[in-house]
């Protein structure tokens, strides 16, 4: 393979976007260059050059997550990995994950996170699924409500430059509250509604939920897409994002939005596995729910990823990792849990208590999946009679862990 893989100069980063667009079959539409500037950091972007061509990339951006615990720490989020397809099957995405990683492990941040585009892909570089994620259609007109739910305060539409700012302070307060979320400090709220408003043949609203006391504390955006066979209307709702800070307020919105007068659908995408409407519902099948794998993340460090987290309960585990990818991980680590749940983690000669690969680690990580589901699934070893249990109350965690963002 004679391509080189280097990161990129400020000067390069248009025809970096533009090669990376190609990977995905896409172009770079107006105003596409100005904005993804608003939030790159080049020096992140590593290229693959093939002469004086870029045939394909690796991206990753320092972000800040929410871990179990009530910890806040920060992870590479990467993003924009594809390799154009005159240049497949060669290697290249091999390379870019190789430096991405050892980069990433040179200065100093002790795990990874990305949305993978197939699920296959990233397994072989050490990640594993963190977090589950929910789909749902419902028809509007069997959306009743178990008895005793009462709606509180109001809902508001807001334009869009109105409710921007209303929205970062709910998505920010709610944020720290569970694991996977993450902070969008500056461009990236901004940014992150341009992705979700390129749809041109929908209209998109913003209802803002405010409580008794007139304080905003949730909001849902929406687009509308509008269908008359027939002559009759039959609008479809998509949700495109519904944060709450109280249980109310969403099940306020959900509310609002089930009852828009000519909808007969309402679909949503990427709700947290704890869907709490799936307990509003008098029918809960009519969600036609589809679980589905959401955010996945790989250790670069272990002990010093393990020590970012909190724990529910206090103890001591002996873990026998195998990491091929990244062979500095490989061995015994102990992890010693205290009654406030901080960790601390390090190398030992210990016998194991559990045997697993980098992958389980990066799915027990923000206690989207278990020791003893693994177990169950053959990826997770018992060396220890006692030591799943131990391991999946130390982990344990609530609400699941969900990652509203996709990059």
């Amino acid at each position: 393979m004679d391509v080189e893989i280097r990161p990129i100069t400020d000067d390069e980063f248009e025809a970096y976007l533009v090669a990376l667009e190609v990977a995905f079959s896409a172009r770079v539409e107006d105003g596409d260059l100005d904005r993804e500037r608003s939030v790159a950091i080049p020096e992140r972007f590593l290229a693959a050059w093939d002469g004086d061509r870029i045939v394909g990339g690796a991206a990753s951006l320092p972000k800040q997550m929410t871990l179990p615990g009530d910890r806040i720490a920060t992870t590479a989020f990467v993003t924009a990995v594809g390799v154009q397809p005159t240049h497949r099957r060669r290697g290249i995405n091999t390379a870019l994950m190789r430096q991405q990683l050892d980069d990433i492990h040179a200065r100093g941040e002790s795990f990874a996170a990305l949305w993978a585009s197939e699920g296959s892909i990233y397994g072989r570089f050490g990640y594993g699924i963190a977090s589950w994620i929910t789909e749902l259609t419902i028809d509007a007109d069997r959306s009743t409500f178990v008895r005793g739910y009462r709606p509180e305060g109001s809902v508001e539409l807001l334009v869009r430059d109105e409710a921007m700012p209303v929205m970062e302070a709910v998505y920010d307060a709610a944020r720290r509250t569970r694991p996977g979320m993450l902070d969008l400090e500056g461009a990236w709220f901004g940014w992150r509604w341009w992705q979700r408003e390129r749809d041109k043949d929908a209209m998109a609203f913003y209802a803002i939920h405010r409580g008794e006391r007139g304080e905003a504390d949730g909001y849902a955006a929406y687009v509308v897409k509008h269908e008359w066979p027939d002559s009759m209307p039959k609008l479809q709702v998509e949700v495109k994002e519904l944060i709450a800070r109280t249980p109310q307020a969403q099940a306020d919105l959900w509310r609002f939005l089930f009852d828009i007068d000519l909808v007969a659908t309402v679909e949503a995408w990427n709700r947290p596995a704890d869907e709490a409407l799936m307990l509003l519902m008098a029918e809960p099948r009519r969600l036609r729910m589809k679980l589905s794998d959401g955010l996945w993340v790989r250790l670069v460090d272990v002990p010093a990823a393990l020590v970012e987290r909190g724990y529910r309960t206090p103890g001591r585990l002996v873990l026998e990792i195998e990491d091929r990818f990244c062979p500095w991980n490989e061995g015994r680590i102990e992890l010693v849990v205290d009654e406030g749940g901080s960790a601390k983690s390090g190398p030992t000669d210990d016998p194991p208590d559990l045997t697993c690969r980098v992958n389980d680690l990066g799915a027990v990580f923000l206690g989207g999946t278990t020791f003893g589901q693994l177990h169950r699934a053959g990826q997770v070893t018992e060396r220890t009679d006692g030591a799943l249990a131990c391991a999946d109350a130390i982990f344990g965690t609530w609400p699941a862990p969900w990652c509203s963002f996709i990059l």
